[in-house]
């Protein structure tokens, strides 16, 4: 059976995660709040990103940027994009 959570990204239950993504009280809050869905959706955008800003996951503060960014954008706040993106067309 699939653990549903009431998602503060999109707002509605839906899927949660099977296992917290991050160790300690952040992966536990995204754990109780976040869909598998919203996740996957924070993934592709970290991704283009990590791409397009050239981040160094090495980099203490570009982790620090990323922590802020997803922060935002769980909390459907204003995030940075990638230069240059254009969202495909439907």
């Amino acid at each position: 059976m699939t653990r549903k959570v009431f998602c503060k990204k999109y707002q509605k239950e839906l899927d949660g995660l099977t296992v917290p993504p991050y160790p300690g009280a952040k992966g536990q809050d995204i754990f109780e709040n976040v869909s598998a869905q919203a996740w996957e959706d924070w993934l592709e955008k970290q991704t283009m990103l990590i791409n397009e800003k050239h981040l160094s996951m090495m980099d203490k503060e570009a982790r620090a940027y990323l922590a802020e960014q997803m922060d935002k954008f769980f909390n459907n706040e204003a995030t940075d994009e990638a230069e240059g993106y254009v969202p495909p067309s439907e």
